[in-house]
């Protein structure tokens, strides 16, 4: 019996907002596990509370009920400076807008999460740089974000979410923002360098063909996640 534990794993997950005088559940009970490697699509329609459930599972937001754990790592009794702590090391997040710090170029975007980490600066460029070529954007390292197009601008915050190389990559709708044939390539190479770190990730989109591409399909509707 393999002993390797799973990257990722909510347990019976419930979130209930409060809105005017009634309770809203936005999940009613979420079970997932994703293992080493293993790349899972979300997908539902809009409101089904994808973004909800990424947050939760990134430790960013915390669930009205059940079990969260990272490996060996249960999560969901842990302070505020220990889930930071957490999910600086095991976490990657790409939305569906870029987020770029507008002041900074595309390198030094890249470089931050590093530096935070406390990697010193120069390997943190170096490592920077070295992610950058591989998406593409060997010419671009010193555009800041507005001289960018979408599609560069996407693939720099792909880049800052895995140059720390996290356990998990969490991405809410992350070429949603694309057209069709700059999403299609983005996604590609979102997908080949995931594969190549042997990252674990859970994808949210909106777009089926896409989702048939990843090892697996759920499905979150009407509070609740089922395997397509």
């Amino acid at each position: 019996m393999s002993s390797v534990l799973p990257t990722l794993q909510l347990e019976n997950i419930t979130r209930t907002f409060k809105q005017a005088e009634e309770d809203v559940h936005v999940l009613k009970g979420v079970s997932l596990k994703i293992n080493p490697g293993e790349i899972v699509a979300l997908v539902g329609s809009s409101g089904a509370g994808k973004t909800t459930l990424l947050q939760i599972a990134g430790l960013l937001e915390s669930p009205t009920s059940g079990k969260i754990s990272m490996a060996e790592h249960a999560c969901e009794s842990l302070d505020d400076q220990a889930r930071t702590l957490l999910r600086q090391r095991y976490t990657g997040f790409v939305y569906q807008f870029h987020h770029l710090l507008p002041e900074f170029s595309a390198v030094e975007n890249v470089m931050l999460p590093q530096l935070i980490s406390g990697v010193k600066r120069s390997l943190a460029r170096e490592k920077a740089e070295e992610i950058l070529n591989r998406m593409g954007l060997s010419h671009r390292l010193s555009h800041r974000p507005k001289k960018l197009s979408g599609g560069e601008q996407q693939r720099v915050a792909i880049a800052r979410a895995l140059v720390n190389k996290p356990k998990i990559l969490l991405a809410d709708e992350p070429t949603g923002n694309l057209d069709d044939e700059m999403a299609q390539k983005v996604f590609e190479e979102m997908m080949m360098l995931v594969r190549q770190t042997k990252l674990s990730a859970l994808i949210a989109t909106h777009n089926l063909d896409l989702a048939k591409k990843m090892d697996r399909v759920v499905r979150l509707h009407s509070g609740l996640l089922s395997q397509i």
